[in-house]
């Protein structure tokens, strides 16, 4: 159909996925052998899976509505939303199973406004959110983990271990900033009342804010992604998102 969104006009495909032409050939290619595109019973997809995978990608990026995003597709409402479900979970990040033993990674927590308000609460930003342990390494600033949304109103803390992101990295390296207390990760040291740091404490918390600003540096760029702004995804569908987005974050980081 003329005049429509494809990936066969390759000029869409770095403002809607932040990838280059040779990213995004290596991601189709991944989601063919992990069996996107595999037959299946009913009436077949009326996009090719590049088309599909573009789709999904300028939702998260632009956060338009079914009723808008169909028609830039030449497809129907219902095909939008069942192309979105179905390509949505393919697209997450898988966690990293193993980690050297030098690595040193950096966790900590960010809030996406969600509508869904059975898995949201009201949290800090005055919004129903969700909370979302991302883990990123020190060295390469790739996301290895993202832990399972909770309610807005959990602390970082707590969300670190009921998310599984505690349990994703084990027993690895992690840096994290003052809102993990009792933790085991590595802190900024705090100055008691009455007291203050020495010289060594102080110099030590300016490397770490130096480095743990990296996690910050990658929220920065996940949250161009308007979905992470506003997201109407109900269940899983905003942890579908941010594991998507991290995938195609680390895609865009390896080249």
């Amino acid at each position: 159909m003329a005049g429509v969104i494809t990936a066969s006009e390759s000029s869409w495909i770095p403002p809607f996925t932040g990838l280059s032409l040779r990213c995004f050939g290596k991601l189709v290619t991944s989601l063919r052998r992990e069996g996107a595109d595999a037959v299946r019973k009913g009436r077949p997809w009326g996009l090719p899976l590049e088309d599909r995978v573009l789709l999904v990608t300028a939702y998260w990026r632009t956060n338009l509505t079914m009723r808008q995003l169909a028609p830039l597709f030449g497809v129907s409402k219902s095909a939008a939303n069942r192309i979105i479900d179905q390509l949505g979970p393919l697209l997450a990040l898988q966690p990293r199973q193993r980690f050297p033993k030098d690595t040193v990674l950096i966790v900590d927590g960010t809030l996406v406004p969600t509508r869904d308000h059975s898995i949201t609460e009201q949290s800090k930003n005055y919004r129903y959110s969700t909370n979302h342990q991302v883990v990123i390494d020190a060295d390469t600033r790739l996301i290895v983990v993202v832990g399972r949304p909770l309610p807005g109103n959990r602390n970082d803390c707590k969300a670190w271990e009921a998310s599984g992101a505690k349990a994703a990295v084990g027993n690895t390296l992690t840096i994290a900033d003052g809102g993990y207390p009792g933790t085991g990760l590595v802190m900024p040291h705090r100055r008691r009342a009455g007291e203050e740091l020495s010289d060594w404490q102080k110099e030590h918390n300016r490397s770490h804010k130096q480095v743990r600003a990296r996690v910050e540096h990658t929220f920065a760029r996940m949250k161009t992604w308007k979905i992470l702004r506003d997201c109407r995804l109900k269940g899983d569908g905003v942890h579908h998102a941010m594991l998507g987005i991290a995938r195609l974050h680390n895609l865009a980081l390896t080249g």
